[in-house]
Formats: C-alpha cells, sequence, structure tokens
C-alpha cells in the first residue's frame, strides 16, 4: 500500500511572499532562543542546587549541636537562662553549659567563674543566699558530675546546696569551689519537669 499524499496548499494571492530567513538572523533566533531556555531551566534548577546545600548544611550544623555531649564553651541562650531559672552574672568567665531533654525531666548544666559580690547577687536571684551554702556538700549527684565530665576533686574547699521549687519551676543543685577566694567557681545543674 501506498502512503497517501496531502496535496500542497496554496498561500493565498492576498498574502505577500516573505523573502527567505537570512542566516545572521537565523543564527541570532536560535542563539535567543537558546537563551531563553537555558534561563527557565537552568536558573530555577541552580536555585534548588543551592537550596538543598544550604539546607544540607543547616541541617549537619543542628546535627552537630544536638549530638554534642559534655559542655559547650559560651552562654545558653536567654530563653534556657530564663526557662531554668540560671541567671548567669555579667562579667562572668569560663561560661559553658550543656542541655539534655527527655520526656520526664530537662536539666541544663552551667559552669562560670565569677566575683563574690555577682554569686551574691546570683543566688539572691535565684531565691537562696550564700548563707546556704554548706562546705564539703557536693550537691551535685555522681550520675550529674559524669554527664559533663565535672569531677570536684581538686583543691577547695566546697561548698553546696540544693535549692528546691515546686514544680514546674525548677530546682536547681549548686556546688562552688572557692580555691580561689575573690573568684569561685560555680555549678548548676538546673532540673524542669515538663
Amino acid at each position: 500500500m501506498t502512503a497517501a499524499s496531502v496535496p500542497r496548499q496554496s498561500s493565498s494571492p492576498d498574502e505577500p511572499s516573505r523573502p527567505p530567513e537570512d542566516p545572521r538572523h537565523r543564527i541570532r533566533r536560535r542563539a535567543l532562543t537558546l537563551l531563553i531556555i537555558v534561563l527557565l531551566i537552568g536558573v530555577p534548577a541552580g536555585y534548588l542546587v543551592i537550596s538543598a546545600n544550604q539546607s544540607r548544611d543547616s541541617g549537619k550544623d543542628k546535627e552537630e549541636k544536638y549530638s554534642a555531649t559534655g559542655l559547650t564553651a559560651g552562654w545558653p541562650s536567654r530563653v534556657q537562662r530564663r526557662l531554668y531559672q540560671v541567671p548567669i552574672p555579667g562579667w562572668s568567665s569560663d561560661v559553658a553549659y550543656y542541655e539534655t531533654n527527655n520526656w520526664k525531666t530537662s536539666r541544663l548544666y552551667a559552669q562560670f567563674r565569677t566575683s563574690n559580690e555577682a554569686l551574691d547577687t546570683f543566688l539572691d536571684n535565684i531565691g537562696t543566699n550564700t548563707g546556704e551554702l554548706k562546705q564539703d556538700k557536693i550537691a551535685i549527684s555522681a550520675r550529674d558530675q559524669r554527664i559533663v565530665g565535672w569531677e570536684f576533686t581538686g583543691p577547695g574547699p566546697w561548698y553546696g546546696l540544693v535549692h528546691h521549687q515546686k514544680d514546674p519551676a525548677p530546682t536547681q543543685d549548686i556546688v562552688v569551689n572557692r580555691s580561689d577566694p575573690q573568684h569561685p567557681m560555680v555549678y548548676v545543674v538546673s532540673r524542669a519537669v515538663p
């Protein structure tokens, strides 16, 4: 069987005939078409690649932050300090913290070196005072010490107290090292029950 041929339609007698396309014009038209296609496909694809890389990097940063164990040098966020009621005095040094959360108890571990006056203010702000500190009382449990790597065996004297509060307010276990009489080192574990 032979293929049916379609009759060729003649152009309208009213329509002027077009001159053949100039090769330079055809190259320019094809280049413009190619540029438009690249822009319509390439720009969104490039944006997706950049966005995916930023998202992956952000996820890695968060994963490192939340998989870290032990103390992190620096100040806990204001929200953490307010939630756990650990108002670290300004001008403190050697500040570090670590937070743990589970369905039963959330804890903020914090340490800082401060002045005697700032220690008094810190204790006043959480609702206790230096008179409550008992010599040779290590108020932070061995379990909590292991979690962040604290060892209260160095030169002292060591003082401690447990500041109990009614739920949902946190309870703070505090240990103070006064080996430097002018600049005590303070260790705090604040426990909040959700």
